[in-house]
């Protein structure tokens, strides 16, 4: 089985937002692995390690992300999370990427792989921490027209079907598509596995392998800023917090609290 991992390199969540010209500073110090994609990675390799032996030997795990050169440290966490292979579409054309662009980055980097061989399975993970439109994975599936099960809670793969289950506001669901097919997975799907020693170490020196909008078949103008099919046009740092209001009660504390929910409509 050949599974590719979608995985995005963001800011780190409890690092302060900057933006510039209405997009977000990607500063390399405070960069990282996506956190939502760790539970994807994890999925992937559980999926491979419950194969027998002769499929786990030929099978391949393949870490894709949309980044300029800092995106490593992403692929650097894949690699010692255990996958096989990492891979950076980078290009000034890809500047300015919405989803769409970013979607259409990610295809065309699948539809490379395969022409190495077949990819059985595309994996994300719910979300990007630092757009959290949650929309690349059901774009992605469109783009290769292939069914798409998403926000899985359990996951399975039997006999060349895809099989989920997940959990909305109002019902479980258990779903299943024949493969290929592209997945993407809950925060709570699974824990992710902590790398150990000797990953960690042979994750410094493995290769990753750097492919242009070129390389990709990706027309320039369909990507990138100019390739935008939405605009952001306004964007501020987040307003500091309100000093906090203490109360010291004297009888009449449940008044003072009633009286502040209703103040701030917040009842």
């Amino acid at each position: 089985m050949r599974i590719v991992v979608a995985v995005k390199y963001v800011p780190d969540i409890n690092a302060e937002r900057k933006f510039a010209d209405c997009r977000v500073v990607r500063d390399p110090a405070e960069g990282t692995l996506n956190e939502l994609d760790e539970n994807a990675i994890e999925a992937a390799l559980r999926i491979v390690e419950g194969l027998d032996e002769t499929e786990r030997e030929a099978s391949e795990t393949v870490a894709v992300t949309v980044a300029p050169p800092e995106g490593d440290v992403a692929l650097r966490k894949a690699y010692q999370m255990g996958v096989d292979r990492g891979v950076r579409v980078s290009d000034d054309a890809l500047a300015g990427s919405d989803y769409f662009g970013t979607t259409a980055a990610l295809a065309a980097a699948v539809r490379r792989l395969e022409s190495e061989a077949p990819v059985d399975l595309v994996v994300t993970g719910m979300a990007a921490l630092d757009g959290l439109g949650s929309v690349v994975p059901a774009l992605l599936a469109a783009e290769l027209g292939r069914p798409a099960l998403t926000f899985a809670k359990q996951v399975g793969v039997a006999g060349g079907t895809l099989t989920i289950t997940r959990v909305t506001d109002e019902a479980t669901e258990t779903l299943a598509a024949p493969l290929p097919a592209v997945l993407s997975v809950a925060d709570t799907a699974n824990t992710p596995r902590f790398p150990n020693f000797k990953l960690i170490m042979a994750a410094r020196t493995k290769q990753i392998e750097e492919w242009s909008a070129a390389d990709v078949g990706l027309d320039a103008a369909a990507v990138g800023a100019a390739g935008a099919r939405t605009e952001t046009v306004d964007a501020a740092p987040r307003p500091p917090r309100p000093e906090v209001e203490l109360v010291t009660d004297k009888g009449e504390g449940g008044t003072a609290l009633a009286d502040f929910l209703i103040r701030n409509e917040l009842v």
